[in-house]
């Protein structure tokens, strides 16, 4: 993981819904991920039925395959 840096906001630790069929991944690209302001924002919307977990990430970064993804920090329960 690339640590955020503390002189601009590209890459920030965020809270988010995360679309994932598995929970056992460490980094999800951005099309999967759905930012929120707040964690009760996230909560709200997470819908483990439908494989969407509320988390706390890290990004946006750019992969090596030129992919932006976010890593993640935790699940929120």
């Amino acid at each position: 993981m690339v640590p955020p840096d503390p002189h601009t906001t590209v890459s920030q630790v965020r809270f988010a819904i995360i679309f994932t069929p598995r929970t056992s991944r460490k980094r999800y690209p951005a099309g999967c991920v759905q930012i929120f302001e707040s964690a009760e924002q996230a909560h709200a919307a997470a819908d483990p039925e439908k494989k969407r977990y509320a988390a706390r990430v890290v990004g946006p970064s750019k992969s090596s395959e030129g992919q932006y993804i976010y890593y993640l920090v935790e699940w929120l329960e």
